[in-house]
């Protein structure tokens, strides 16, 4: 046999629970041949033995189990986050505490912007500010001409000035909907909640594609990002998939450069669910290896902290109304109906514990009618469900993947604001989903949050606030499951724990490589881990090349 090149390191975490540890591991063909000694691994034939990674810590590659390329796109406009935030090129951004400091980056993005460009931005999280709300008139004090338009955080949420509003057709007394606010005049504030009323006012912002699709170049900068954090197989948890769309993704990542699995998921809306399900079909028969399509993504609700999801009683702490369904529990019956008779997979998400509530009932009497054993229905996010909520996630087998980031970046907010305290201490329930036996993965909802699953492996080990307030001491997971949950859990919630998740025979080259042993520092250390770079089928990527 030929074509065999050996690495040692100093150390290698398998996830392979016949054998954890190993000090060499082989690859042919861009897939792992073993993993063990050398002499073990001598037997295969002879090989070429590459010492380049002699001093770093192997695992397997990361499996993000939701995120959004569309970050790669955003960060060409204008971040206004409450957090610093390093971009793709490595150049770190300065987060923003005020409104006023929102609008004065604004005015000098705009004073950079040719006369016929919108000006885009995002990361806007009025939460911090006392949940001050970002009104039109404080964006036309920017530009009253030039259409503005800012997705917060979340990406539940657009807020844009009077000119964008007049573009769209929304400038006018009489709109009674439950995601456009009006103020005190009758005419809309230029919040937009929710994709329904986001969709349309986008393309005159800026945000035809980039609220949910990336396009060439944000691709490739988020692959970078991927890299940077040890990513090999990355989602798209809700792209529209348009055919220019896809065309884009196949040739990019199948292109011998490209460090990253892509698994993109087609949202939910812009087809009846028997159109939705058939086209998904089609998209499966597409896929390679690089660019995994074929799987559904369904919206239920919106975002906690944007006061759009939906809870159950006694609902939101602060007293503010019930959030916004963005999905009628008639379509998504449909889907889960027709996806079940067609073996498609469909991810949910459900934010509030409603939500969690509507998937569950829908899911049941799906089941009944197309039975599928192994059909791994996930619900993502799913940050309120209570333990009762988990039982039944396990009954009807499904797995969960839990938004681990939200103890750090809004965990105090939802201390005292939005759920209060008792809700907010048993969200995002990682132990209770283990001790419930249902598949968990862990997730940062790039770019909700920032890219780097070991971050989201110490929120869930610590559940440490932004403030340094520890939430939830009974849902702390132990260093082993996190990582377990970043890599095999996230892989078995995407079909894919027989090809990526763990170093072992057969599987995937996919490898991140660390400079440290994650399961050697402390566990307040353990986002700190840097990241060497990483290998993805075989092909080696240095972060320091990018």
């Amino acid at each position: 046999m030929s074509g065999i090149t050996v690495y040692p390191a100093r150390s290698i975490l398998t996830m392979n629970p016949a054998r954890p540890r190993a000090t060499h591991v082989a690859v042919r063909e861009g897939r792992i041949l073993g993993a063990g000694t050398l002499e073990e691994l001598a037997g295969w034939g002879d090989y070429t033995l590459d010492d380049r990674f002699a001093d770093k810590v192997l695992m397997p590659g990361f499996v993000e189990g939701h995120a959004h390329t569309s970050e790669g796109s955003l960060w060409r406009n204008t971040y206004l986050g409450w957090f610093d935030r390093m971009d793709p090129a490595g150049k770190t951004w300065s987060g923003l505490k005020t409104i006023d400091a929102v609008l004065d980056r604004l005015r000098e993005a705009e004073a950079q912007l040719p006369a016929d460009a919108p000006l885009s931005a995002w990361g806007l999280d009025p939460i911090y500010m006392d949940n001050q709300r970002v009104n039109r008139a404080q964006l036309d004090s920017v530009s009253a001409t030039r259409p503005i338009g800012i997705i917060h955080a979340s990406g539940h949420i657009l807020n844009v000035n009077t000119k964008a509003l007049e573009l769209a057709g929304l400038m006018k007394p009489g709109i009674n909907h439950p995601a456009i606010p009006l103020g005190s005049d009758g005419l809309p504030t230029g919040e937009l909640k929710g994709p329904e009323v986001m969709t349309p006012v986008g393309p005159h912002v800026g945000f035809d594609r980039s609220m949910m699709d990336c396009d060439e170049q944000g691709l490739r900068d988020f692959a970078r990002l991927c890299v940077r954090t040890g990513v090999t197989t990355v989602t798209d948890l809700a792209s529209r998939l348009e055919p220019e769309t896809v065309e884009m993704m196949l040739r990019v990542t199948g292109e011998d450069s490209y460090p990253a699995r892509v698994v993109p998921l087609r949202f939910f809306l812009g087809l009846p669910p028997k159109e939705l399900v058939a086209e998904v079909v089609r998209l499966k028969a597409l896929a390679t290896d690089r660019c995994r399509l074929g799987r559904i993504k369904v919206v239920a609700d919106g975002s906690i902290q944007g006061f759009s999801a939906r809870l159950k009683w006694p609902g939101y702490y602060n007293g503010a109304p019930n959030g916004l369904w963005y999905c009628a529990p008639e379509q998504m019956a449909e889907i889960y109906e027709n996806a079940l008779a067609a073996g498609i997979q469909v991810h949910t998400h459900t934010n509030g514990d409603q939500a969690t509530e509507l998937a569950l009932d829908t899911l049941g009497p799906a089941l009944l009618k197309h039975p599928r054993r192994d059909h791994r229905f996930t619900l993502q996010h799913c940050q309120l469900a209570d333990t009762a909520q988990f039982r039944r996630m396990r009954t009807l087998g499904m797995c969960v993947n839990l938004f681990a980031n939200h103890h750090f970046y809004w965990g105090d907010e939802h201390y005292r604001l939005t759920v209060g305290p008792e809700r907010a201490t048993r969200m995002n329930a990682c132990r209770t989903a283990l001790a419930e036996g249902v598949p968990l993965a862990i997730h940062s909802d790039a770019p909700v949050t920032p890219l780097g699953p070991l971050f989201t492996a110490w929120a869930a080990v610590n559940r440490i606030t932004a403030s340094g307030r520890v939430q939830g001491e009974h849902e702390h997971i132990a260093v082993d499951d996190a990582l377990w949950a970043i890599t095999m859990g996230a892989a078995y919630t995407l079909h894919l724990d027989g090809e990526v998740g763990s170093i072992e025979t057969g599987k995937r080259a996919d490898f991140a490589v660390l400079e440290e042993d994650p399961t050697k520092v402390d566990k307040m250390a353990l986002k700190d881990v840097p990241v060497w770079g990483t290998v993805q089928g075989g092909r080696v990527f240095p972060a320091s090349k990018l």
